[in-house]
């Protein structure tokens, strides 16, 4: 991970359901919502600390640029794929129980997409983990409206992309 300075990157987000993702999703966006139980004897902490410190995005395939080492509220990340995608976020909020932990950051100016997703670990009774990420977006971008179904794919790839790092 690299460190980002974040005074270059704007600060309004690109929607105005901020916080959404703690709730029911806003009508008239794409949700999408998979989770992933982890292997028994998963380590939930070490599980935490890859996803709180960027790397479950590396392992995606995302270069990370963030303002801070770890998710907290109001850091900025910058995610790279190739040389021309380049996606802009601040984490909105973050949610730290004993057996649930993770970060909801939503899009900025320049992002492609516009909304808000939310990465959490959980950890039940029986002390399986599971990671779960739920997502509201829409094209934000003339080559993500054009895209259409291949934007949608990409989105879904991604996603199952961060399941398999975490």
């Amino acid at each position: 991970m690299k460190r980002l300075d974040p005074r270059g990157v704007p600060d309004t987000p690109t929607y105005p359901e901020v916080g959404a993702t703690a709730g029911e999703p806003p009508v008239g966006y794409r949700v999408v919502e998979v989770s992933r139980r982890l292997p028994a004897g998963a380590d939930f902490s070490a599980a935490v600390e890859d996803l709180m410190r960027w790397r479950v995005h590396e392992r995606a395939g995302f270069r990370v640029a963030a303002s801070t080492e770890s998710a907290v509220a109001g850091s900025v990340v910058v995610l790279r794929l190739g040389l021309v995608l380049r996606i802009p976020c601040r984490v909105i909020y973050v949610v730290d129980e004993p057996d649930r932990r993770g970060f909801a950051y939503g899009t900025l100016p320049g992002n492609p997409v516009s909304g808000e997703e939310v990465f959490l670990l959980h950890r039940g009774a029986d002390g399986r983990v599971t990671f779960r990420i739920t997502a509201f977006s829409r094209p934000a971008s003339v080559l993500s409206r054009a895209s259409g179904a291949v934007g949608r794919g990409f989105q879904d790839f991604m996603t199952r992309r961060y399941l398999k790092g975490v």
